[in-house]
């Protein structure tokens, strides 16, 4: 401000100018829940539960519908199964879980085979989970660290 104007753009080099702050933005993304919908009671309440801590934490639910392996060969089974109806019927449970909470506009709905459950199961109970992507790899480890066993000396 060499040329005698404020900050403001007026000739009053003593004029205070207004504070620009940056946004806030999350500390971390919204939470997925993600719920194994077999079509169990046990299953449906967990849906129902699901729904309503999404609604509580702003997060997002993913229903998920397990194809089961019906052929011990991985690669027999390629092509084959159809998720369609699987799909179905557990979009027809969300809505009757979504019916019953109230609870809209956070939820989605994937069939997946087996293998992919398990590794995403995997992943909560501590397991690494490395996903490899054409943009990168990602390293999914536990928040906290998983315990070394320590060897104590004999007689302490």
């Amino acid at each position: 401000m060499t040329d005698g104007t404020g900050p403001d753009g007026t000739g009053d080099p003593a004029a205070v100018g207004p504070t620009r702050l940056t946004p806030w933005l999350p500390r971390r993304q919204n939470p997925w829940l993600v719920v194994d919908v077999d079509g169990s009671p046990g299953s449906y309440g967990a849906l129902v539960w699901a729904l309503r801590e999404a609604a509580r934490r702003e997060g997002t639910v993913v229903a998920v519908s397990v194809l089961e392996e019906t052929d011990p060969d991985p690669l027999a089974a390629l092509g084959r199964r159809d998720p369609a109806p699987a799909l179905e019927r557990l979009e027809a449970l969300v809505l009757r879980a979504i019916a019953e909470t109230g609870v809209v506009g956070r939820t989605r709905t994937t069939v997946l085979e087996r293998p992919v459950f398990e590794a995403l199961t995997g992943a909560a109970r501590g397991a690494d989970l490395v996903v490899v992507s054409a943009h990168g790899k990602t390293l999914l480890r536990p928040a906290v660290p998983r315990p070394h066993p320590r060897r104590l000396a004999r007689g302490a």
